[in-house]
């Protein structure tokens, strides 16, 4: 998959191309539906496929103490859209300069000027320009004016609800890891690499893997069972802290893996780490001594866990 950082970047050979635009913050199964039907064009026409994405994206930037927190980092939404066969992604930069672009003129620098785009797939509920103004009709009548045809994808609809990212923050908030998988269309996810933290846990019998997840907000707080991808062949069975650690009285929000009966160094591995449930809230606790007693419980109960998950499927491996 080919990443385009700016509209400064492109050549001769994104242009002429079929297009999406939104921010595809999840990838879930609505967006999916999307790349498909964008696929789908692209290879009838024998054309580029584009999907166009914003950073920050535009609710960050209008209100950045407000804004829901996202579902995925802009590398974990890369990954994912090259999962779905995206070949190329223009990354814009969303400024106070983009913000003010009039629906005219946002269709024409960056649709017809920059891309030359022939068709444009979106989402139902996709507006644009300033004040949101654009939309669905807005593109059918430039289209009729530049010569691109548009085309819009139904709301994504399951259990009698849309999908929608939103919808998925609100099965992580209530621990329903299962139904967030379910509308993301695969286990729900934090990438990052590993990295030396103050390795305090290993000296109460408990190392990690520490992973600096570069996030202001998370959607998921607390204690985990998770699995860890990306170091064997199999996944690997953990227990994961994700929060600032109160206890050690730290702001940084961290991602901590006590990965279970395993002690190889895996410093500057890039990983993957799968929720599979919560434990607990993260709480503070008077004394390490406390700490590393809980941290025994969390151990066992995610034992447990995961013993009743190999039993269900009828297996002994991870």
């Amino acid at each position: 998959m080919e990443f385009i950082r700016s509209i400064s970047q492109l050549d001769s050979s994104h242009l002429n191309c079929v297009a999406t635009i939104g921010n595809f913050d999840g990838v879930h199964l609505g967006h999916q539906a999307i790349l498909q039907q964008l696929e789908a064009k692209a290879k009838q026409l024998q054309l580029p496929m584009m999907v166009i994405i914003f950073e920050p994206q535009p609710q960050e930037f209008f209100a950045p103490k407000a804004v829901p927190a996202r579902l995925t980092r802009l590398r974990e939404k890369l990954l994912a859209m090259h999962r779905y066969g995206v070949e190329k992604v223009l990354c814009i930069h969303f400024d106070s300069r983009f913000a003010a672009l009039s629906t005219e003129e946002f269709i024409q620098q960056l649709l017809v000027n920059s891309l030359k785009v022939k068709h444009v797939v979106i989402g139902d509920d996709f507006h644009f320009g300033r004040g949101r103004q654009g939309n669905f009709a807005t593109l059918q009548q430039a289209g009729q004016l530049y010569g691109f045809t548009v085309e819009s994808q139904n709301t994504f609809i399951m259990d009698g609800e849309r999908v929608s990212s939103t919808r998925i923050r609100q099965a992580l908030e209530q621990n329903n890891m299962q139904q967030a998988a379910r509308l993301l269309g695969r286990p729900y996810t934090f990438c990052g690499r590993i990295g030396y933290g103050q390795q305090r846990g290993r000296t109460i019998g408990f190392p990690t893997a520490n992973i600096f997840l570069h996030r202001h907000v998370s959607p998921l707080l607390g204690v985990f069972a998770v699995f860890l991808h990306g170091i064997n062949e199999q996944p690997l069975a953990g227990v994961a802290n994700l929060g600032t650690r109160p206890t050690i009285d730290n702001n940084q929000l961290l991602l901590e893996v006590h990965v279970l009966d395993f002690n190889e160094k895996i410093y500057g591995r890039y990983v993957e780490v799968e929720f599979v449930n919560k434990l607990r809230s993260e709480q503070k606790f008077a004394s390490f001594e406390e700490l590393r007693q809980q941290i025994e419980i969390d151990v066992q109960s995610a034992r447990d866990l995961f013993n009743s998950i190999r039993k269900y499927y009828g297996t002994d491996s991870n």
